[in-house]
């Protein structure tokens, strides 16, 4: 079972029709005129997107990270990402597939994030998926990100690891939001093998036991 995907934005330009056919003479000189006009009208648009960049935590779980882009790449069949970030404006589940941030996680672990999801909503929650996969390009911007706001990696890495021990490139670590989902998958998450793996990020949930089992204690932050 899949979410539909919102629907895409009217095009801002529609083709136009002149009904009736051209008449002979002064009639036939008006439609070219108009047609003309139209022409000059419909091609003063601006010639592309203002592209935005969206803030986010340095792990990328206090907000949804979006495509720098600001769309979807010509010819790619999972939309408008780039290292895993999710589109612009577009907040994505658990069953978002085609987008890289879902559909390249772990297998298992989306399986149990979405058996979770489906059982969080008989309870009126909602997951969101703020980050998922990354690639490593994705992961060092992030940590450079962070060691530009806290002043040194040392600190950094309290929030975001390193491309090479991120779980988020190998794809075996979701961020979940809102607070809600969040409490509620701390509350119930052991019932899929879901845990919270760190105290500072309520968000970040990994598959660290078996269906029912007991989850391992948190650690203090992402440096371990």
């Amino acid at each position: 079972m899949h979410d539909e995907p919102t629907a895409d934005r009217p095009r801002a330009a529609a083709a136009r029709r002149f009904p009736g056919r051209a008449a002979a003479g002064a009639g036939a000189v008006a439609v070219v005129a108009l047609a003309a006009a139209w022409g000059m009208t419909a091609g003063s648009g601006p010639a592309a997107r203002t592209v935005a960049t969206a803030d986010h935590g340095p792990d990328g779980g206090e907000a949804a990270t979006r495509d720098r882009a600001g769309g979807t790449r010509s010819g790619d069949p999972q939309e408008g990402t780039e290292g895993g970030d999710p589109p612009e404006g577009r907040e994505l589940t658990p069953f978002d597939t085609r987008y890289p941030a879902v559909g390249r996680l772990d297998e298992r672990l989306l399986k149990a994030v979405q058996e979770a999801a489906r059982d969080a909503r008989d309870d009126g929650i909602e997951f969101r998926i703020t980050s998922g996969w990354r690639s490593r390009e994705h992961q060092q911007r992030l940590l450079d990100e962070g060691i530009e706001k806290y002043g040194s990696e040392e600190k950094a890495r309290q929030f975001v690891n390193t491309p090479q021990k991120s779980t988020h490139v190998s794809g075996k670590a979701v961020d979940i939001g809102p607070t809600d989902a969040d409490d509620w998958l701390i509350r119930n998450g052991s019932d899929y093998g879901l845990c919270q793996v760190y105290n500072n990020e309520m968000w970040h949930f990994e598959l660290l036991t078996g269906r029912g089992g007991t989850c391992p204690a948190p650690l203090r932050d992402a440096a371990g």
